[in-house]
């Protein structure tokens, strides 16, 4: 018998049997598909402890293989491996229940770390989904992480809504875990909820549930998040991303207490404080009618801004500590500083993937240092050598440039379908919504 049954999910065949080679060699029990479909196939035929998938597969991408495994068994841990360019796909990942992420090309050590974690979190019956209410809030010193915490104080023990406002990666789930820790909730549920992940098609049915038979694929009854949230909190991460007619929905929910399941008859009762978060601003969705405007009143009864990381100052150093400390228990290593040069890069870099970016980052470095501290040679060569002081003095900053970057190619997306905005989204792996509310945020004719 072998450590786990792995599933190792590529379209490469010489990169899976490289990996199933070098599992075996270690004890562990491989097996080997090359696309999506072949990948949820096989979970039907056999039992897995693991799912090792590509981020890009030809037939499915990686986060719709995560989605469909999920809805199977919520439970098994699903590792993604990405390229650096995907690191913000595979941070939303993170958020719909990916155990982790490691970049490619892999690391030897890296992989077994990851999958020893996984397998030992499974056997442990500490899954992530349950481990999620056991999060540390990292407090900070800085001028705005004092405010934001005086913020959280005032507004936790409050039944108001929240509606808490960040870049992407700034730890927004976590400020709502926080409020939620410390209300007369703090005992019942918290459920969190990616609304960007959502189509539009599924929306309704993951927050107010649906009946056996109400649609293609419905075969049978299913709580809403409403539901399972019932007495505690429900977090709507991306708000912005609901389409109209569930917008309408929701409003209705928050404003009667009641649900009501896709093709179901009766409403049902519910106790939920809702906190909304979205890195877009909801007040330009409501201007350019994308957002509904008594929505966007009924979630914001206070509203919560999380500050950008490059913007926190002496935080930098008090998140890297932290992570450094976690990495260090996580991988069984005694890394007991950062060198002068490390902190200095760390301060210079503008971390546009904020903290989920530096912990990655931090963690990579603990596992790949030897010595008692991490040198510049233990992180990515993009953050030692990025020019980003020449991209300062252009009279640009970060948020302009990942911006002008962005809106290039949604517009060669759109080129290249010939303004077929379906297939544009598909191409960009996003929405139809998503692409719609930047396209407006752009200006973009066609």
């Amino acid at each position: 018998m072998g450590k786990g049954r792995i599933l190792i999910v590529d379209d490469d065949p010489a990169f899976c049997l490289m990996l199933a080679t070098f599992l075996q060699k270690n004890d562990y029990q491989p097996s080997k598909a090359h696309s999506g479909k072949e990948c949820l196939a096989a979970m039907v035929k056999s039992d897995y402890d693991l799912v090792l998938t590509d981020l890009r597969l030809p037939d499915l991408s990686g986060i719709e293989v995560l989605q469909e495994i999920k809805k199977k068994d919520r439970d098994i841990p699903v590792v993604l491996m990405t390229g650096y360019g995907e690191i913000r796909t595979a941070v939303q990942a993170m958020k719909l229940g990916a155990f982790e992420y490691v970049s490619k090309p892999v690391n030897p050590d890296e992989i077994l770390m990851i999958v020893s974690s996984a397998l030992s979190s499974l056997s442990n019956g500490t899954s992530r989904q349950r481990d999620k209410l056991k999060f540390e809030y990292v407090t900070g010193t800085s001028s705005l992480a004092v405010q934001l915490d005086q913020y959280i104080d005032l507004v936790a023990p409050t039944t108001m809504s929240v509606l808490i406002r960040g870049e992407s990666g700034t730890g927004k789930e976590y400020v709502a875990q926080k409020i939620h820790s410390q209300s007369a909730r703090s005992k019942a549920p918290f459920i969190a909820l990616d609304c960007g992940a959502l189509s539009n098609e599924l929306a309704a049915s993951e927050l107010f549930g649906h009946v056996k038979g109400s649609f293609t694929g419905a075969v049978g009854d299913k709580e809403g998040q409403f539901q399972l949230a019932d007495g505690g909190t429900l977090f709507l991460d991306e708000i912005g991303n609901l389409s109209y007619e569930v917008q309408v929905k929701l409003l209705r929910a928050l404003q009667e207490k009641t649900v009501k399941k896709v093709g179901g008859k009766d409403d049902m009762a519910v106790d939920v404080r809702i906190i909304a978060a979205s890195n877009e601003d909801l007040r330009q969705a409501v201007s350019q009618k994308g957002f509904r405007e008594d929505l966007y009143h009924r979630l914001n009864e206070f509203a919560l801004e999380v500050p950008a990381l490059r913007d926190r100052g002496e935080d930098i150093d008090v998140f890297a500590d932290f992570f450094l400390e976690r990495s260090n228990q996580e991988l069984g290593k005694q890394v007991a500083a950062f060198s002068d040069s490390v902190s200095k890069v760390f301060h210079q870099y503008p971390w546009p993937g904020n903290v989920r970016e530096m912990k990655n980052i931090v963690k990579r470095a603990v596992l790949l240092c030897s010595g008692p501290e991490i040198q510049e040679e233990h992180l990515p060569a993009e953050i030692v050598y990025g020019d980003f002081e020449q991209q300062a003095s252009a009279g640009s900053d970060l948020r302009s440039q990942t911006e002008t970057q962005e809106r290039q190619i949604i517009l060669e997306a759109l080129e290249k379908t010939r303004f077929n905005k379906s297939k544009a989204a598909e191409l960009l792996k996003i929405d139809r919504k998503t692409l719609y509310n930047k396209i407006r945020h752009y200006g973009i004719d066609n």
